[in-house]
């Protein structure tokens, strides 16, 4: 079979770039390796900027997140005896919106089903072939049948572990790293949110976060050891822990319940250039990530799309430059959002390992931030999103 654009990955970034291309007239087909319901049970952060809301209405799935989404107008930086309200709004004239990553995901598949676009779930042992020549192609198999797709362009959204990365040779590839010596520990619980904005939270026993889904459904984070589990963290002990972290006033307002849902994430920052080689094309978890941090891991998945989409419209139009230039104007961004992200994990997080010397400083970065409008601006700025 033929298509004009095989997307490896049926995450937010893949089906987001399918239906934008699809609606400027390009004929682009997907390949993901689970099953829709295994991709819709996912459970993702969904604090989505101001660029990402615009691109899912220019996609054609802005209504639901329209009416159901929060809009939050600021953020609470609550660290080191300090408390600091980042206006959003008043600072950059922009908000962000929670809406949760699933819900995204299940716009984006209604929508893609509504217009009948091509996708292949269970799609295994792909493998991108000649994808530095005129002619690439991807083969897999679906149910034990082989399959292979024609192509003029294969898009790479399959994430951190996904092969697209890996086809492009070690000797192009550069990769950056850096692993934080701790973990969250999140739970999901159908309590109401301690407050109407995030809550971030730096402590001498560690960072925690208090964020929401919806006005009935809650997610809260702890810093937690590498070495944890989630089966050795008991619903009493998480909630007992989140309240010594947060502030006297906003511990005595938080509302606890059973857990629905209890897991442990690792932080890691990942960048990996360039983001193209030959005629394939790199965006989101496939070619970067960032600490849960800031925020920018979804955010940088969209923005990655909005270059990317923009570039291939304009090649079918005639003009290859975009395209040309995608990785680098794709890797800005990156670097400077994963700056952010980094900044805020080392001002907020325990690094017990660096001892007192970082915890002063970060006594003074905060301190700082709350008689600075010049600071707060600059961390309103990254956190609603630099402008694509």
């Amino acid at each position: 079979m033929r298509h004009q654009v095989c997307i490896i990955g049926g995450g937010p970034s893949g089906l987001l770039l399918s239906l934008l291309l699809r609606r400027a007239g390009i004929d682009a087909v997907v390949l993901e390796q689970r099953t829709r319901d295994y991709v819709l049970a996912r459970i993702r952060a969904g604090v989505l900027e101001q660029g990402l809301c615009d691109l899912l209405r220019e996609a054609g799935v802005g209504k639901r997140l329209d009416a159901e989404g929060f809009v939050h107008d600021g953020t609470i930086i609550a660290a080191h005896g300090q408390k600091v309200h980042i206006d959003f709004r008043a600072l950059t004239g922009k908000t962000v919106t929670i809406y949760g990553q699933t819900e995204v995901t299940r716009d984006l598949y209604d929508e893609l089903d509504r217009t009948g676009a091509p996708i292949f779930h269970e799609a295994e042992e792909v493998a991108l072939h000649d994808a530095d020549g005129d002619a690439p192609y991807v083969t897999f198999t679906q149910h034990g049948r082989n399959h292979r797709i024609d192509c003029d362009y294969i898009a790479g959204c399959d994430g951190f572990h996904g092969i697209s990365r890996r086809t492009i040779p070690e000797t192009v590839r550069r990769e950056y790293e850096h692993v934080y010596p701790f973990g969250w520990l999140g739970i999901l619980s159908e309590t109401r949110p301690l407050y109407r904005e995030l809550v971030y939270a730096g402590h001498e026993r560690g960072f925690a976060l208090c964020s929401m889904r919806n006005a009935h459904l809650s997610r809260h984070y702890l810093q937690v050891p590498l070495t944890d589990k989630p089966q050795d963290w008991s619903d009493d002990a998480f909630w007992a822990e989140l309240r010594r972290r947060l502030p006297p006033d906003l511990a005595d307002t938080l509302v606890t319940g059973p857990s629905v849902e209890k897991s442990i994430a690792p932080l890691r920052s990942f960048i990996s250039e360039p983001m193209s080689w030959g005629r394939l094309y790199l965006a989101g978890d496939a070619a970067h990530i960032v600490p849960p941090t800031g925020a920018k891991g979804l955010n940088l998945a969209a923005s990655d799309v909005y270059y990317l989409s923009r570039a291939m419209i304009a090649r079918y139009a005639g003009d290859e430059g975009l395209l040309k230039s995608y990785s680098a104007t794709a890797l800005a961004r990156v670097w400077k959002a994963s700056r952010f992200s980094w900044s805020m994990t080392r001002m907020l997080h325990d690094f017990p390992a660096e001892g007192d010397f970082l915890q002063r400083m970060q006594r003074a970065e905060v301190d700082y931030l709350a008689g600075s409008k010049a600071a707060q601006t600059t961390l309103a700025e990254n956190y609603v999103g630099l402008p694509y």
